[in-house]
């Protein structure tokens, strides 16, 4: 196998300032590595600079070379690509991952692990004859997307704006709702892995996924964290300690009944255009739980979820967001935090803490 190289620097056309996203291709194919890095160095604003054959390769060379973002395949000789994604983000120092892989199809099992295991976005992998056409343009979009949210990742020492930290409230916990976009899915599973077994209040989840991956995403964090988990189904009661999703195509909402609550899914248009969306589902906790529901903002790009956050903080609830250092995109939890709405601003797995101490409280 080829050991990782670096390719000749390319020039970008006149008149652009900002430097071409750097890219490492990890893949066992001698042609699949030639025909991705012609692909991608026919544009600009791309420059591949490492070639791995295998993921040994890719960790070795991401200590020298900087890059921006890895291409990763999944079905390698010796640790696959799967297995080895943890430590490739560990070496890669702030690095995206992008499984290119024929197993990441939409909904695919492989594509659900891989987006909780920490990377960023998947594409599935045409045949090596079939690589022209819109794949080229799917990946490239990918590339830019990736690319942009994480150069907006500025280092925490610089250009970090203190934020305000209110109370947490010392009512008992009645429920917990997440909400979370890009890299969210690797933060929910570290959120779930550190929290006790048995807190005795249901947890809800919103992720940005299509519909198509919410069975397999249920499953995950099953799996992951030794809980119940379940895609949210209209009319079902809450079930303490267990994990009800969001499906793909209607906001998680709830309602309260008399003596217990409900799941209400509603498919109307919400403020930041995404569905599911977090606002509702942070709003309907504030309707029915009060001054005892807990928000949990998690990795994600955008402004999703700060609507619902400042409902839940107007009815006496509390609102956590994961920390700059630990998110893939510190967009959601960012608004929440320099809103002054957070009562904690930590990693994942702290934030869990902080709920288990007021749940023994």
């Amino acid at each position: 196998m080829n050991a990782p190289v670096v390719p000749v620097r390319r020039r970008r056309p006149e008149g652009d300032g900002s430097p071409p996203i750097r890219l490492m291709i990890v893949d066992d194919s001698t042609v699949a590595r030639a025909v991705l890095s012609r692909m991608v160095e026919a544009d600009p604003d791309f420059e591949v600079v490492a070639l791995a054959g295998n993921a040994g390769e890719a960790i070795d060379a991401l200590r020298t070379v900087c890059v921006d973002i890895v291409l990763l395949d999944v079905e390698m000789p010796g640790a696959n690509g799967l297995d080895a994604l943890p430590d490739i983000i560990r070496a890669g120092n702030g690095a995206q991952v992008l499984i290119v892989s024929t197993m990441a199809e939409d909904g695919a099992e492989v594509a659900v692990r891989a987006l909780a295991e920490g990377a960023a976005d998947t594409l599935p992998k045409p045949g090596t004859g079939f690589f022209a056409g819109r794949f080229s343009q799917v990946l490239a979009d990918k590339l830019r997307r990736i690319g942009r949210a994480s150069r907006q990742q500025s280092p925490p020492a610089a250009g970090f704006a203190p934020v305000r930290l209110r109370a947490m409230p010392d009512l008992p916990i009645g429920c917990v709702a997440l909400g979370a976009s890009t890299g969210g899915l690797h933060a929910s599973v570290e959120f779930l892995r550190a929290l006790p077994a048995r807190i005795g209040v249901p947890i809800l989840i919103t992720q940005h996924l299509p519909a198509v991956f919410m069975s397999f995403f249920a499953r995950q964090l099953e799996t992951a964290s030794g809980r119940p988990a379940c895609v949210a189904i209209e009319g079902r009661p809450l079930v303490d300690d267990m994990v009800h999703v969001a499906p793909g195509d209607a906001h998680l909402c709830i309602v309260r009944q008399r003596n217990e609550v409900r799941v209400r899914l509603d498919r109307k248009a919400a403020p930041s255009g995404c569905l599911p969306s977090v606002d509702p589902m942070l709003a309907s906790v504030a309707e029915a739980y009060g001054g005892t529901g807990v928000g949990v903002m998690l990795s994600g790009m955008g402004r999703d979820g700060l609507i619902g956050s400042r409902r839940l903080i107007e009815k006496g609830g509390a609102m956590l967001a994961q920390d700059q250092l630990s998110s893939a995109v510190w967009g959601m939890p960012r608004v929440v935090a320099e809103e002054g709405l957070a009562c904690a601003v930590l990693p994942p797995g702290d934030l869990a803490r902080r709920i288990a101490e007021r749940s023994r409280a």
